[in-house]
């Protein structure tokens, strides 16, 4: 089959995602072989591209927000049908025996794998997962609308559970691609007030569109102190504004799987007051499921860039180049 893989990581321009012939893959036991109808991009695709994730394996198929049909069967699976409708995310195994595990934490399970880093993803005609670890998804909702929820979606939604914001609170989100604009969606729908700090005036008019409160600069001072913030740019210089714009107990949520370097913070101005940092590390199974459902019951929709296939290398230096407002979808 045709795929995109990973040859050599590098800066996009020096083009690190190639057009390949690869083997047509073949469900193993307990396996679906899922035909792809969509396949979001997420930032973690570029940055196993450029080089900030270290490559796993050699020439990988990058793309974890998969939407697509099963169409053939691995011994012993028995969970979905061939004909059914499923999505294929970031989490695509763990050992289920760590402590991690056992106590509802598998997003930390030292053996966990992930699509399209440990394991071929998205950027191809078909792909595969484990059973249990594929999420059934509905029919009548188009493939685009779909995909982004598989990784920006459940990621947000576990960053704004870790946020831990009070009901009616105020939320910061800084940078507001993918993740965010959907994050911004679920906190607005429960009674959230959003504050959006982010570079890209696309992104700031989408943010307006959605019913931010205040739309501003991605350094610059919230209007109000917040209770909560999320950072989603992989900008570690963001990290001491966030920290200022919390109010006493606030709690700031890194989402993202790579971050640069966080400048000295000065614990007076940056952390007293009982202000806490949390990061966020992959998801769990329940995380997108409960994401999946509340999506569904807030009609949450993502704003989508549908792309054909044939064009992944040039959304990927698209969205390195923050050409985006929402989301990128690769279509067949």
């Amino acid at each position: 089959m045709q795929a995109w893989v990973v040859q050599r990581s590098g800066p996009i321009s020096s083009g690190p995602l190639v057009r390949a012939t690869v083997p047509d893959p073949e469900p193993g036991e307990g396996q679906l072989r899922v035909r792809v109808e969509a396949c979001g991009v997420c930032r973690t695709d570029l940055h196993l591209a450029e080089g900030d994730l270290a490559p796993r394996r050699p020439r990988t198929v990058p793309g974890h927000e998969v939407v697509g049909v099963v169409d053939a069967l691995g011994p012993g699976a028995r969970r979905f049908a061939i004909g059914d409708r499923v999505g294929i995310a970031w989490l695509r195994a763990t050992c289920g025996r760590c402590r991690w595990c056992r106590s509802g934490r598998e997003n930390l399970c030292p053996g966990a794998r992930f699509t399209g880093w440990d394991a071929d993803g998205g950027f191809a005609s078909h792909a595969l997962v484990g059973e249990d670890f594929a999420y059934r998804l509905p029919q009548d909702v188009p493939a685009p609308d779909l995909a982004p929820l598989l990784c920006s979606g459940i990621v947000g939604y576990r960053a704004l559970r870790r946020a831990t914001l009070p009901p009616g609170g105020r939320l910061g989100l800084y940078g507001f691609g993918a993740s965010a604009h959907l994050v911004a969606q679920l906190a607005l729908a429960q009674g959230a007030e959003v504050h959006v700090m982010t570079r890209s005036e696309p992104d700031r008019e989408l943010a307006r569109q959605l019913g931010a409160t205040s739309v501003q600069g991605a350094a610059d001072a919230a209007p109000v102190p917040l209770d909560a913030a999320i950072l989603f740019a992989p900008v570690g210089t963001l990290v001491p504004p966030a920290l200022r714009a919390l109010d006493r107990g606030g709690v700031l949520v890194l989402a993202g799987i790579h971050l640069s370097d966080i400048p000295t913070l000065v614990y007076e101005r940056e952390l007293f007051y009982e202000k806490e940092v949390r990061s966020v590390t992959a998801n769990t199974r329940a995380d997108g499921e409960e994401l999946l459902r509340l999506a569904h019951a807030l009609r949450i929709r993502p704003r989508t860039t549908v792309r054909p296939m044939d064009e992944a290398a040039e959304v990927l230096a698209d969205l390195a180049a923050d050409r985006y407002a929402g989301a990128a979808v690769l279509v067949p």
